[in-house]
């Protein structure tokens, strides 16, 4: 098994974050994994973004032009990475703010309005990474829902305890809305 992820957004979206928390999660599991972030020199708004691989073999470099997965969370980050995901690869779109309509064919696209769903179902739209990170894990299984809770526990701050429950439910809300997706 071998997964190139990029994970982009805006600074601020949690596009880092949530490439940490698959990282730790593959290390979880036993896997082999690098993460490889890239940011503007803004504190936010500019682009944040990073690869994140995840294999059953030593990886060689953390650097991928042909991702297998994109996580989009801005409609920059659809511009960008969509033309590079490989064939039959997979591209995850936050609909709220991603607008534009995916021209490739031979990939598979889901479009989950994450900012919104954060924001009227969560009542926290900072939650709408863990929304999509749930719905990638759920698509390519390239590590489990529980090694994602266990890595996110490991490696949040104690004083952010109180933030485990509620990003345990935008994982499970970005699971459950992949899978009925995937149903189709």
């Amino acid at each position: 098994m071998l997964e190139q992820i990029i994970i982009s957004g805006f600074g601020g979206q949690g596009a880092l974050f949530a490439g940490q928390l698959l990282t730790y999660a593959g290390l979880e599991e036993g896997r082999h994994v690098s993460w490889l972030p890239s940011y503007g020199p803004e504190m936010r708004g500019g682009t944040a973004r990073c690869t994140v691989t995840v294999s059953d073999e030593p990886i060689g470099s953390p650097i991928t032009d042909t991702p297998s997965a994109v996580m989009a969370l801005n409609p920059a980050s659809l511009e960008m990475f969509e033309p590079k995901v490989l064939p039959d690869g997979l591209l995850i779109i936050n609909s709220s703010i991603a607008k534009k309509q995916v021209q490739r064919k031979d990939i598979t696209t889901i479009r989950i309005p994450a900012n919104d769903i954060a924001r009227d179902e969560m009542g926290n739209e900072r939650m709408s990474n863990m929304i999509l990170l749930g719905a990638l894990v759920r698509v390519t299984g390239v590590v489990t829902l529980d090694s994602v809770m266990k890595a996110l526990k490991k490696n949040l701050p104690e004083r952010r305890h109180h933030l485990l429950e509620p990003n345990r439910q935008a994982l499970q809300k970005g699971w459950e809305l992949a899978e009925e997706v995937t149903k189709d």
